[in-house]
């Protein structure tokens, strides 16, 4: 409205004068003008949502009729006071920003909704992450106990790949089906005794067998011998000749590992045939020269209580 007013103030009779006069008015119209588009963009770039580019496009008309009110009534007044008609200046610098506004680019709010879509993605796609990490974490276990239980079966071969415990004969009589074959029930250690078929009735009384103690192989496959299945094998001294189950320490109880001074290891759960690991290391199973049985010259031991022996058999194979 001031620059309306200003316009209804102009005096003076020379055109060129009114010419420059309008002129500059319009130059300054024009600024106005610009500076109110700019504050327009500046505004809708400052809005996110769609309502509010809706509410500055309507302000945006409003201005522009607005401005076209003060425009007539600009002409109006000039016409009356007798001032011949001069065309507004026309080119880069003229009010076409307001009489045709340029709507806000609607790029303002998509980046912001598309940044906060980044940064809260639905929930449904959140779900979607997460079953093939549940299913992910379930083939990941099974790898991870498939590769330990590889990585035992591929571990360095010795002793302590052997699960020997003292064992308690229970009783022992004749296979049934077999002349040279003992079946025994041995207290290991565990809930019920177990039944071991031995090929010692050529070298053993079967009233030495009875209620003794002794040294079992507690984890080779069982197997079948004659139609009875043997869970475990009797430890002995052995030659062509003679045979002599080895004796535990005196006070091994069923059940007492025997270990081996720097064989450190905890034994397979079962041997596996096809790997022959009994194979490899019976042959380094021994009795020294004071009868004492070893593997590779270290004793079998219970730990706190002694070593395992032979009655008289010395440097001898042990199976």
């Amino acid at each position: 409205m001031f620059l309306a007013r200003s316009l209804v103030k102009m005096s003076g009779h020379n055109p060129l004068l009114r010419l420059e006069q309008r002129a500059a008015e319009a130059d300054q119209l024009i600024e106005y003008l610009k500076q109110q588009v700019q504050l327009l963009k500046e505004k809708a770039v400052g809005q996110a949502s769609v309502k509010e580019e809706k509410k500055l496009l309507v302000e945006n008309a409003k201005l522009k009729k607005d401005i076209e009110e003060l425009k007539k009534q600009l002409l109006e007044k000039e016409k009356s006071r007798g001032v011949l008609e001069v065309a507004m200046p026309t080119g880069d610098t003229t009010i076409e920003p307001c009489s045709k506004p340029t709507p806000p680019k609607p790029v303002a709010a998509p980046p912001a909704a598309s940044v906060s879509a980044a940064e809260n993605p639905p929930p449904k796609e959140e779900g979607k992450k997460k079953k093939p990490d549940k299913k992910g974490g379930e083939k990941a276990e099974k790898k991870q106990q498939q590769q330990v239980a590889v990585s035992q079966e591929d571990a360095k071969v010795d002793v302590s790949r052997l699960d020997l415990r003292v064992g308690r004969i229970v009783s022992a009589q004749k296979h049934p089906d077999a002349d040279s074959l003992y079946v025994e029930q041995v207290d290991v250690g565990e809930a019920a005794p177990r039944t071991v078929v031995s090929g010692l009735v050529k070298h053993i009384p079967l009233d030495q067998m009875q209620n003794r103690m002794a040294v079992l192989l507690c984890n080779l496959k069982p197997a079948k011998m004659r139609g009875v299945v043997s869970q475990a094998m009797v430890m002995c001294a052995s030659s062509p000749d003679k045979v002599e189950i080895l004796d535990p320490p005196s006070g091994a109880a069923p059940g007492d590992r025997v270990t081996f001074q720097n064989f450190p290891g905890e034994p397979d759960k079962e041997l596996n045939p096809k790997k022959k690991v009994w194979e490899q290391i019976q042959p380094d199973l021994r009795t020294d020269e004071r009868c004492v049985a070893t593997y590779k010259g270290a004793a079998f031991e219970v730990a706190g209580k002694g070593v395992c022996k032979a009655q008289t058999m010395s440097n001898s194979g042990i199976k």
